[in-house]
């Protein structure tokens, strides 16, 4: 079965998802649209080192793609979309260990934006 991806878009039209990935070096841009092949390819049979559910109960439902690229690690947040689908909503530069909060409050709130205007 192959999966559909959805690259979130802002009311305006505009993908920060595109945007990340365009603003990437090209090695780092085609190792970050290989693993989103692997998504759509593997769906949520897709695991570590390329994705990991994220833990914390207030952002439950949201999972990261995990890409490193010559020393520099990058992550695509998404969350699963009517069982056949994903919605990549965030993608940045991780500089710390831990996921940092306002990445996380970003996706979440996309995560909600997309969700409500879906119902309408």
């Amino acid at each position: 079965m192959s999966w559909n991806i959805i690259f979130f878009t802002k009311p305006d039209g505009s993908s920060p998802v595109t945007d990340f990935l365009r603003s990437l070096s090209p090695g780092h841009r085609a190792k970050a649209m290989r693993v989103i092949d692997l998504l759509e390819q593997y769906g949520p049979g897709l695991q570590r080192p390329h994705a990991a559910s994220i833990r914390l109960k207030r952002y439950s439902g949201l999972w990261e793609l995990r890409i490193s690229f010559s020393g520099d690690a990058s992550r695509v947040l998404y969350f699963t979309f009517n069982d056949g689908s994903f919605v990549l909503l965030h993608g940045f530069i991780k500089k710390t260990e831990k996921l940092p909060k306002k990445e996380l409050e970003i996706a979440l709130s996309r995560k909600l934006d997309f969700l409500k205007r879906c119902e309408k």
